[in-house]
């Protein structure tokens, strides 16, 4: 991939990439459905929340420290972390599903926290920022520190936007949707 030179055909790219990520279905997708079935406000909250986890990695990355992701055993760590958590919360759910009256994990946590949860335990987020992400922060840095904050939040107001959407689209309708079709919805998110 080759560098844009172009601040504002930069910021355009940083948006439509940045869509392509928060609108593929993943644990942060279903957390925003599950929570917005109860909160209208769920999907800025979980989007603080991911925040919490981006902002930090985002800044690491542009700091130089994108070596640590090139790592193997990092990227394995990762994965078996990452994939232990999501097995861990998927039987977790169809534990409690069985249950009369019960909550998914999810749930249980405030929006902030699930946000939090959803994103540090997705293996894909973390690969996302190690190639396409780090790719991004790199072309930021050629616009200096200005350029990386202005990229830094245009791509998180990118979630915000879609996790928003989201969960007031969901609030609004979810006298359509049983308990049954919000229970597939956590489990049809493959990433």
């Amino acid at each position: 991939m080759e560098l844009i030179t172009d601040f504002y055909l930069f910021l355009l790219s940083v948006i439509l990439i940045s869509l392509s990520g928060v609108m593929s279905p993943g644990p942060l997708f279903a957390v925003t459905i599950a929570k917005s079935s109860r909160e209208k406000n769920a999907g800025a909250l979980i989007s603080v929340g991911h925040g919490i986890v981006e902002f930090p990695l985002m800044s690491l990355i542009y700091l130089g420290f994108d070596w640590i992701f090139a790592s193997l055993l990092v990227q394995k760590t990762i994965g078996f972390v990452g994939g232990a958590l999501m097995v861990y919360l998927g039987l977790k759910m169809l534990k409690t599903r069985k249950e009369t009256g019960s909550e998914s994990p999810f749930l249980k946590h405030s929006s902030i926290v699930s946000g939090i949860l959803a994103t540090a335990g997705n293996p894909y987020f973390l690969l996302w920022w190690a190639t396409i992400g780090a790719f991004l922060v790199m072309n930021a840095a050629l616009f200096g520190p200005l350029g990386f904050l202005l990229f830094a939040v245009v791509h998180w107001s990118c979630d915000l936007t879609w996790n928003v959407f989201v969960s007031f689209t969901f609030f609004k309708s979810r006298r359509f949707w049983t308990k049954c079709t919000m229970l597939f919805s956590l489990f049809v998110s493959p990433s």
